[in-house]
């Protein structure tokens, strides 16, 4: 069978997303706003779910069409095929958002889809009354400029949360985002990688299934398994392909350093939980001392910043130290992700090149430096 599917995505890495979709057999994949449209079959839908690095989820897409008035959204959300999908004792509950739409209201337009669904169910299960104790369909709904999109999600927990960081420190970046950076960083499998404000170590991890081509979905589960919609055969076979897929001699070696101990002790956990340990060194260490033994390196980093952890003065003095430390090198080069637009007058220098990124909600650059 053949979907139309969605993969909401922060904004900023909407093109790595749809390259990737493209590299996993997606066809008729189209880059928007914070997601990328796509289409394939239970095996795309399977492996977007197990190998996508950069995407926040995988929706399953019912319907898009134009609503300016409740009754066009509930005729139009009526006439889409509920129980394809949705089982007789299925929960399925929903929520979304609007934006700059006649319908306002985001608990109206819940209120309203929801009852769509149940007068759709019940016609094609004859009850009058639904349950609602089995497995989770969490119906999305977005309202951009009138137009809505009605979709299935089928990860469940986003898939940012790869399972090999049950607890984070004080200010951790999100998984997706950290491989959006190792990505636009060029990170390859005979780089030896440095993060020397590496928190919790995502940036290093991140790093190191990247490099080896593991599968970030590998070790955790998604909704769509428990929903028995797919032949447990597609998701064996899917998670052999990703097995098979992993690159098994790289000279790939990660070096993270933090100036607090119990971050760095919590980096090498989460390695250990993510099996890429053996490739990761961490040590405690102010940034001060950062003075790298490799020839070459990639360096990509998170450092703290005035609205995350420290005040703006105490941030920019980091930044200062950063541009004395990372000097302008042959082989060698830097990305650092920071909200503060003054960051390049305290580095001392101008980026090479650099992108718009958001962690969280928060609006950042990443600045690149590899001239």
């Amino acid at each position: 069978m053949s979907y139309l599917m969605s993969a909401p995505c922060l904004l900023g890495v909407e093109g790595l997303v749809a390259d990737e979709l493209r590299l996993m057999g997606a066809e008729n994949v189209k880059a928007e706003n914070a997601r990328v449209f796509f289409s394939g079959n239970d095996e795309i839908l399977v492996r977007a779910n197990l190998c996508s690095r950069y995407s926040e989820r995988i929706q399953l897409v019912l319907g898009r069409f134009f609503a300016e008035s409740f009754e066009e959204l509930f005729q139009q959300v009526k006439a889409l095929p509920w129980s394809d999908f949705i089982g007789v004792n299925d929960t399925f509950p929903v929520k979304g958002f609007s934006l700059a739409s006649a319908l306002h209201s985001v608990p109206d337009c819940q209120k309203i889809i929801k009852k769509a669904v149940v007068e759709s169910l019940k016609e094609d299960y004859k009850i009058s009354w639904f349950e609602e104790t089995g497995p989770v369909h969490q119906i999305q709904f977005s309202i951009m400029k009138n137009e809505v999109v009605i979709a299935i999600d089928t990860s469940g927990a986003g898939l940012h949360k790869r399972g090999y960081r049950p607890v984070g420190n004080d200010a951790p970046i999100r998984e997706t985002l950290a491989a959006a950076m190792c990505r636009l960083s060029q990170l390859r499998h005979y780089h030896t990688l440095y993060d020397p404000c590496c928190g919790s170590g995502t940036i290093l991890i991140e790093g190191a299934l990247l490099a080896d081509n593991i599968a970030p979905g590998l070790n955790r589960g998604f909704d769509l398994d428990r929903w028995g919609m797919i032949p447990e055969k597609i998701w064996k076979s899917e998670k052999e392909r990703c097995k098979d897929l992993v690159k098994t001699d790289t000279d790939f070696t990660a070096f993270g350093s933090d100036i607090d101990e119990k971050s760095a002790e919590l980096s090498l956990i989460n390695a250990r939980r993510a099996g890429v340990d053996k490739k990761i060194n961490v040590s405690v260490s102010d940034i001060k001392r950062f003075n790298p033994t490799t020839e070459r390196g990639t360096l990509v980093t998170n450092p703290p910043y005035g609205e995350r952890m420290l005040d703006i003065k105490e941030a920019e003095k980091i930044y200062r130290i950063m541009g004395e430390k990372f000097v302008q090198k042959r082989g060698w080069s830097y990305g650092i992700i920071s909200p503060d637009e003054e960051f390049e007058k305290c580095f001392g220098r101008k980026a090479d090149k650099r992108r718009k990124l958001y962690n969280g909600m928060l609006k950042c650059q990443y600045y690149m430096y590899f001239k």
